[in-house]
This record gives structure tokens, sequence and C-alpha cells, in this order.
């Protein structure tokens, strides 16, 4: 594999669910809770059918890597939820009447777990004139609200999110338009994500280089064929940005004393 300190990107484009923050503490106790919503609602018991539907395992609390749950739109867990609902003998009226009712979207701030210091990590990133930018296949608002949440809004350039009308990963469509906004060209950006979606769509899109992170749905060996590297999780990159720092230190230095080895 790449070593990761061979290459400084001109920005990172960062995945949020899973990446970011905890996915299984997001968006696995969101899928209980919008089933007793729902059960309420509709005076179903779908916990069990809408779990396996989502890709959630009750057993584990763990997403499924090849899940519904993973990668895809609200909009389209939304649609999902509806079919579930239908499943459970409802007319396709009712269990859009049902659903709409009960939907919810995960708390981006009660159930955000970080899995490093974000503010931290993004600003000694933007303190090397390393743009930031994050993609999502969750909706903006809530995205929003998270990066307020933890402080970190000064430091990223733009993000793109599900909602924003254009194709989703593992589409390139995202890391496209964010380089085009960043003014940066894809080989000079750097990739992070927890799913093969994620590094798909970097592949896809020219990326100079793919990370995957350990700390989402996905195992190695899941990631190992679409990645560049692998990291435990993302709160590995402090020690890359410290030795980036370290040889931009270096290099400074050489300049000013050519006569002078590291």
């Amino acid at each position: 594999m790449t070593d990761i300190r061979h290459f400084k990107p001109q920005a990172i484009i960062f995945d949020k669910d899973g990446t970011l923050i905890d996915f299984d503490a997001m968006w696995g106790g969101w899928t209980l809770y919008l089933a007793e919503q729902l059960r309420q609602a509709g005076g179903k018991d779908i916990r069990e059918a809408l779990c396996i539907a989502m890709g959630y395992d009750q057993a584990s609390k763990r997403v499924k890597a090849d899940g519904k749950l993973a990668s895809n739109p609200m909009s389209y867990l939304f649609n999902l939820t509806i079919e579930v609902m239908e499943s459970a003998g409802l007319s396709e009226q009712n269990a859009r009447r049902v659903v709409e009712h009960a939907w919810c979207i995960p708390d981006p701030v009660v159930l955000a777990k970080p899995f490093t210091d974000m503010r931290k990590l993004f600003g000694e990133i933007h303190d090397m004139g390393i743009k930031i930018a994050i993609a999502t296949a969750d909706d903006r608002a809530p995205t929003q609200v998270m990066i307020e949440a933890f402080d970190v809004e000064e430091y990223i350039a733009c993000m793109v999110c599900a909602d924003d009308g254009i194709p989703s990963k593992p589409a390139p469509d995202m890391v496209h338009l964010l380089c085009k906004q960043m003014e940066v060209e894809p080989a000079k950006v750097m990739v992070i994500g927890d799913t093969t979606s994620d590094l798909k769509m970097a592949r896809a899109a020219g990326a100079g280089m793919a990370v995957g992170v350990l700390s989402g749905v996905s195992s190695a060996r899941d990631l190992v064929v679409h990645a560049d590297i692998l990291l435990e999780s993302v709160d590995e990159l402090n020690e890359y940005i410290i030795a980036l720092a370290d040889d931009d230190s270096h290099q400074t230095n050489n300049n000013l004393n050519p006569d002078f080895a590291f």
C-alpha cells in the first residue's frame, strides 16, 4: 500500500458518518426509535422487518456494511420504510401516511460521537494550507447542525450532501463538484471514508489518494481492494499532519540554508 506520508494533498474530502462520527451510535439508535414511532402511528410492530431492510443487526448493535443504511440518502430510506409498512399489510396510501407522520431524523448533536478532536484536527489541517470539504450521504440541514455543534464551520471550504440534487456515492460527482468549488485538481485531493462507496467514488473521480478508515461499518477486507491505505480511525491523521508539518519545516530550513543536510 501507498505510504500516506508521501502524499501532501491540496485538499482533503471527508465522509461524515463512520469517518468523523460513530455511525452505529448515530444510525442504529435511530432505526430502533423510528420503528417504535411507526408502531405507535400505524399499529404494526415492524421493528425486526425494518432492521432487516435497513441492514442493522440488533444483536451486535452494528450497521451492516452491505446494508441499505450504510450509504443511502434519507430520501431512499424514507421510501424503503414505506415498503416495509406495505409488507406489514398496509395499503400504499396508508403506509405513506404513517411514515410521513412518524418520520424523523437522527439528532445531529446528541447522537454525534466524534472519533477525534475535530476542531484540533481541522485547525491543524487548515493551518497547513490544506482545504477541507465534506461529502456525505446525509442531508444538508443535519450536517450543518453537526458542523456548528463541533465549532468547525470556519475550517470547511465546502460540502456536498445527499439532498443537493447530484448523483451520490459511488458516483464521482460529489468529488468533482467539491474540487471545482475549491479550484483543486482531483489528483491533488485525498478522500477519506469508511465504506466501499466512499472509496469507489474517490477512484472514479481520479482522487490522488483514497484512505479507508476502519471506524465505520466496513472491515479491512471490504476496503483493502479500493484503498491506497487503511487507518484504524481518522484520529491517526493527527500523526500524519505532524509529519507533514515537520517535512515543511525541513524544506523551509533547507531553502534558507542549502548547505544544511537533513
